[in-house]
């Protein structure tokens, strides 16, 4: 039986413009927005989206990073490092863009969806608390997370991140917090160069960050295999009450931004998987907020492929003879004092 996927999808997002020839343009959502036009986005509950408050956008940054983010509105260009550059819509943006999060958050809790996809932009997952960097401004899923604890007192939220970057905003959040565990698959070493094995937490959190470093040319072998063997034994132990999903696809093979091999197929298989656990402890309660990918063939590819997945789940089937990668490995033996693996 089909399930209730809800949308969040606004051309607004387009009006965030960083540059001629910067990856992160706004064709990214207007190439998402003509894929919902068609039978992919047939039968979606459509979800408005509304700009975050400064008090929701502070849960996660400081008054003063606001501040310096809405400050940009009122100039022409602000370049905050060499590859984070706001034009004066982006500030608007990006409060639409967390407050798209929320949103769609909301819409699962009060039971109007089961699960979802935010296709929002400029994305989050590497903005920190007093810093945009990496293409990011506001830390959607973070927001989105702190939304869950402050407004429905969630205990447990899992946020899976398979953005090719690591999320570095989004661990450094929550590293010291067991309410939210962070796992991340990510080509490692690269951009933003956190995202270690030995990264897992510190203090109360310490085991409530996995990090599973891939090696350049990974594949959907590897990642299955990820999966299999550390992700999904401790988010079963974990128990979460709500799963969300830094949905980045520049994994994806055709990306121009880095050098791992996934596609639709395996994007939906990770879907899947993450539904399992969802269905299991959440009561199917999944969001994913997009994150990167910038071949726009390859990410109306793997977008449709998640969305089909979250209205009609498959069966996570890895394969067999999938080997768990070295760095997983690594990143097992690190988590095997806090989780049974």
């Amino acid at each position: 039986m089909a399930r209730t996927t809800a949308l969040v999808i606004d051309r607004r997002y387009a009006q965030h413009d960083p540059g001629v020839g910067h990856p992160e343009a706004p064709a990214r959502i207007e190439a998402l927005a003509e894929l919902f036009e068609g039978p992919t986005g047939e039968h979606l509950l459509r979800v408005s989206a509304r700009p975050a408050t400064a008090e929701e956008v502070q849960r996660i940054h400081s008054a003063e990073h606001y501040r310096q983010v809405a400050a940009s509105a009122e100039r022409e260009w602000t370049r905050f490092d060499p590859d984070t550059v706001a034009c004066r819509e982006t500030f608007a943006a990006a409060q639409l863009a967390a407050g798209g999060a929320i949103e769609l958050v909301e819409a699962v809790m009060a039971g109007r969806a089961d699960n979802g996809l935010a296709a929002v932009r400029p994305p989050g997952h590497h903005a920190e608390r007093d810093r945009a960097m990496g293409f990011c401004f506001f830390n959607n899923v973070a927001i989105a997370a702190a939304h869950l604890r402050a407004c429905h007192r969630l205990e447990r939220i899992l946020i899976v991140d398979w953005d090719v970057h690591h999320g570095n905003g989004t661990q450094h959040a929550f590293e010291a917090d067991r309410s939210v565990l962070y796992a991340s698959l990510h080509q490692y070493p690269y951009y933003p160069g956190t995202g270690a094995a030995e990264e897992v937490g510190t203090g109360a959190g310490a085991g409530y960050t996995v990090n599973l470093p891939m090696a350049a040319g990974s594949g959907p072998q590897e990642y299955l295999a990820a999966l299999r063997d550390v992700l999904l034994p401790v988010a079963e132990a974990y128990r979460p009450e709500f799963v969300l999903v830094s949905a980045g696809f520049d994994a994806h093979r055709r990306d121009p931004l880095a050098a791992m091999r996934l596609d639709g197929a395996a994007y939906a298989a990770m879907t899947d998987a993450l539904l399992e656990v969802a269905d299991r402890w959440a009561g199917g309660r999944l969001v994913a907020v997009l994150e990167g990918g910038y071949d726009l063939e390859a990410l109306r590819e793997s977008v449709a492929a998640v969305v089909g997945r979250l209205r009609e789940p498959g069966r996570f089937e890895p394969p067999a003879d999938a080997r768990l990668p070295a760095g997983a490995a690594r990143a097992r033996s690190c988590l095997e004092r806090y989780w049974k693996l």
